[in-house]
């Protein structure tokens, strides 16, 4: 390898580059091909891309005490790769974890074996905000009730791969994958020719394919139920209702007839809806049955779904398993429910709910992790290491007066994949969203949402709170000998052309209720 190689290191685990400086063996295409490139070719493609981002409309709202800002989407368009191989067994693991949490969130609204059994306690489901007793006795299709998730993943110093936490409400961010593709094929696209790269392109009709499973109308309508221009993912939705040929819609083209079934207004007359997708927080989808004053929702709708008249993917109530507390049982739920040892291992967390955790998380507090159970997107968390005095003892006395409230973990020093900084390339730390499926069989995407914290040292990779993305590619490299069940039959990725269509993302709404990106 030439020069720009040889002067990358990394502070432990890079995706890309082994330790001896070598390219591991599913990054030696791409890796020579970008050694390649003069400092300008490099500098034209990674411009071409924010180009084609352009182009596509392609943004976010970050939001600030400055206010709304809508930025375009930061991509690096140095790729993540895993090796083919490797991501048969983090699909197995992901199928396995999402079927466990699946079987949990069922058991919890109905016989609630779980808590007899004393497996978890019961009166950390009793003071979880996210837990809904309206949700008792319903039993969805399929026994389904996170029907999408994205499980955040992270790899430690040690190469060591880890669930960092769970995504069960309005997971976000499967767009931005899709579309990071797109952008790839504009910027390099003789490198797919090169890699045996497999597709992300399916996960649109696979989602579909899963929503019509909820239901057994022969050819339902779909929504697609988004808070409105002003929410931070709109593009989102914008995009995943186009793809599947379903209705974008706000809570006020929505009704529920005297017979409880709900119905689309347009101008044709009003239409029957038999499933929603929907983007909305459980407070905010039935001013009937939670928060009052919201306009987001739709008056019955609750008693419609319960009836059985239309069907809502996520299911109310499933966000119940989107707990920090609760992630900390995982481990524990898929051996009760599953009789198996967990494929992907949890993060070692302490609860502040328990009295001898609490106390080692206070007296530790400029070395840990610690996060607040229900917030997302980076929002209310401490940093150890990257904290102040003062912001360790607000963190201290938020503890003290909600214990129940916050966990605490090991800072990890996250993987890294090289990000062009200038001319060269630097280590930045990484995670990973995958997104899985679950209605009568489970669907994984082929890799996911890789988000790189672009400051560096930095180990929030938040795309509100600073951070990048990156392409995913899992590649069938000339050492991998195969590839994973689900991905065998695909073909690999080839440059194709990219339509324009996107639709931006504007302010904040009374809703900033979604998953974070």
């Amino acid at each position: 390898m030439q020069e720009r190689w040889n002067d990358y290191t990394s502070p432990g685990f890079d995706e890309l580059i082994g330790n001896d400086g070598i390219p591991r063996p599913a990054a030696q295409h791409v890796a020579q091909w970008m050694n390649s490139l003069t400092d300008e070719e490099l500098e034209l493609r990674q411009q071409a891309a924010q180009l084609a981002i352009q182009q596509m409309g392609i943004t976010f709202t970050v939001y600030s005490d400055k206010g709304n800002i809508d930025r375009e989407w930061p991509l690096d368009i140095v790729p993540r790769v895993i090796d083919a191989n490797e991501w048969s067994e983090v699909e197995a693991g992901l199928e396995q974890r999402l079927k466990a949490l699946n079987l949990f969130i069922d058991d919890l609204y109905n016989d609630q074996n779980i808590l007899v059994d004393g497996i978890v306690p019961r009166s950390l489901i009793e003071t979880s905000s996210n837990f809904r007793e309206e949700c008792r006795g319903v039993k969805p299709k399929h026994g389904v009730w996170a029907h999408i998730c994205g499980s955040d993943l992270v790899r430690g110093k040690d190469g060591t791969l880890y669930v960092l936490e769970d995504n069960l409400r309005v997971p976000s961010g499967v767009s931005y994958m899709i579309e990071n593709r797109e952008v790839m094929k504009r910027a390099m696209p003789e490198v797919f020719r090169q890699c045996h790269i497999l597709p992300v392109d399916s996960y649109t009709e696979n989602l579909q394919r899963m929503l019509c499973q909820l239901t057994d109308v022969e050819d339902p309508t779909l929504c697609v139920l988004t808070p409105g221009v002003f929410n931070s993912a709109y593009f989102e939705h914008c995009f995943l209702a186009q793809e599947m040929g379903a209705e974008l819609v706000e809570g006020r083209d929505l009704l529920v007839d005297d017979d409880g079934y709900v119905y689309m207004r347009n101008v044709g007359g009003n239409q029957r809806v038999h499933v929603i997708y929907r983007r909305v927080d459980d407070e905010f989808i039935d001013p009937d049955c939670f928060n009052p004053e919201s306009t987001l929702g739709v008056r019955g709708l609750m008693d419609a779904w319960k009836s059985g008249k239309v069907a809502i993917a996520n299911a109310p109530g499933a966000g119940v398993a989107d707990d920090k507390v609760i992630y900390s049982y995982v481990p524990d739920i898929i051996q009760y429910y599953l009789k198996e040892e967990p494929l992907i291992a949890n993060v070692p967390t302490y609860r502040c709910e328990n009295a001898d955790e609490r106390e080692y998380v206070l007296n530790n507090l400029a070395s840990l992790v610690v996060k607040p159970a229900n917030e997302s997107g980076g929002y209310g968390m401490l940093i150890g290491p990257k904290s102040t005095i003062d912001e360790q003892a607000d963190m201290a006395e938020n503890i003290k007066k909600n214990p129940r409230n916050y966990i605490g973990q090991p800072t990890l020093m996250l993987s890294t994949a090289p990000t062009i900084s200038g001319t060269h390339f630097s280590a930045r730390h990484i995670d990973l969203r995958p997104f899985v499926l679950q209605g009568t069989d489970v669907r994984i995407t082929t890799g996911g949402l890789t988000r790189v914290a672009m400051i560096e040292g930095s180990l929030v990779v938040n795309s509100s709170q600073g951070g990048g993305s990156k392409d995913t590619w899992v590649v069938r490299s000339t050492q991998s000998g195969g590839t994973s069940a689900a991905t065998s039959s695909t073909l690999s990725e080839s440059p194709a052309d990219i339509p324009e269509d996107g639709a931006q993302t504007q302010s904040q709404s009374q809703s900033q209720t979604q998953s974070q990106v």
